[in-house]
């Protein structure tokens, strides 16, 4: 038997296929030409990662922008960095495939053998500082503002903001609505964007509640400046300044 999950994880689990349900009837014209929702095709990790970790209230949620092609998109994960998620989450389950899949962009799950760079430091810095997930997510979540990955006809990876704006607006309004039902179950204080893009999502979420909102620098291999330092001393310095860590 199944444990019973707690009454956050239910309702994490109920706004996630709610989002799912919502965004599945978008459609998106060029640049786009191939849209995977892994909250359909990997919805069996996602719910095992919110059941697991999305139990209780926490104190600091971190927000990414949307599904990346070699993370979320894989295995359903935010930041989902396979190496991290089998090995230190403990979390390994069979992928399915999207029903229309990028010949250049296949979707291998698990056994997919590129790196997300940006998961592998992000969850590498969880893991140095709290050692365990248990630690790590007593007081901390991480969820994406968007679980949609959008792919060019080069199998380039598009990002939300680049999106024509009709299609934008309607994307946006659907994720503000989810990230608004998240805030509200698990009443962190703090909501933190990774990157620029999540922190100008986090603050228009936010407003009005009594929640604070900051920024850390993204450690995406596409920012120089995540590359030129120490990602991670660079994020654990900016969270301290902030006071979100001591």
């Amino acid at each position: 038997m199944k444990p019973i999950p707690s009454t956050e994880s239910k309702q994490l689990i109920a706004a996630a296929r709610e989002l799912s349900a919502q965004v599945e009837q978008l459609r998106f014209r060029t640049p786009v030409t191939h849209t995977y929702n892994p909250l359909t095709y990997a919805w069996p990790a996602h719910e095992v990662y919110l059941r697991r970790f999305g139990g209780s209230r926490k104190r600091v949620v971190f927000l990414g922008m949307n599904a990346g092609p070699f993370g979320m998109a894989q295995i359903g994960i935010p930041f989902g960095e396979i190496a991290a998620v089998r090995d230190w989450m403990g979390i390994h389950i069979s992928i399915a495939k999207p029903a229309r899949e990028h010949p250049k962009r296949p979707i291998l799950g698990f056994d997919c053998p590129r790196s997300e760079v940006s998961g592998r430091r992000f969850w590498k810095l969880c893991a140095d500082r709290f050692g365990t997930p248990a630690n790590f997510f007593a007081e901390h979540f991480v969820v994406n503002y968007c679980p949609l990955a959008f792919l060019g006809a080069s199998g380039l990876n598009l990002t939300p903001n680049k999106l024509p704006r009709a299609e934008r607006e309607r994307l946006f309004e659907i994720c503000d609505e989810h990230m608004l039902w998240v805030l509200k179950i698990l009443q962190p204080e703090w909501l933190i964007g990774i990157g620029g893009f999540a922190k100008e999502r986090a603050e228009l979420v936010s407003s009005g509640l009594k929640i604070r909102a900051g920024q850390i620098l993204h450690p995406s291999p596409a920012s120089p400046k995540a590359n030129r330092h120490d990602w991670s001393k660079t994020a654990t310095q900016e969270l301290i300044q902030l006071g979100v860590w001591t």
